[in-house]
């Protein structure tokens, strides 16, 4: 009998942002070279040194880096991020438990 393969991101949120970051990258909004230096950069910043298994620290760290790239290139301003940010918590601390989570108008 043959198991089941381990999921390889361990949350949605994780194979999520990297599948952004991937999408845009290949669109041709920015080269891959400059995306790992800057997130090795945020990684360093972190102290993220020890050997990463994808959890949540390392994710955190790629979003952070997604944040601040889309914001120095004017894709995404960062109030704007923190606004979205802030309407989604809401929304989600709002939401029924088991109820789907919805932006208000």
């Amino acid at each position: 009998m043959t198991s089941a393969p381990e999921p390889k991101f361990s949350e949605p949120w994780h194979a999520q942002v990297f599948a952004l970051t991937v999408v845009l990258n290949e669109a041709g909004h920015f080269d891959w070279p400059d995306w790992a230096t800057r997130f090795g950069a945020t990684l360093k910043r972190h102290g993220l040194d020890k050997e990463l298994d994808g959890g949540d620290d390392y994710f955190t760290a790629w979003l952070e880096t997604l944040e601040h790239y889309l914001a120095s290139m004017g894709m995404a301003e960062t109030q704007d991020v923190l606004t979205a940010k802030a309407a989604w918590e809401a929304a989600y601390l709002s939401a029924p438990h088991g109820a789907p989570v919805r932006l208000a108008d």
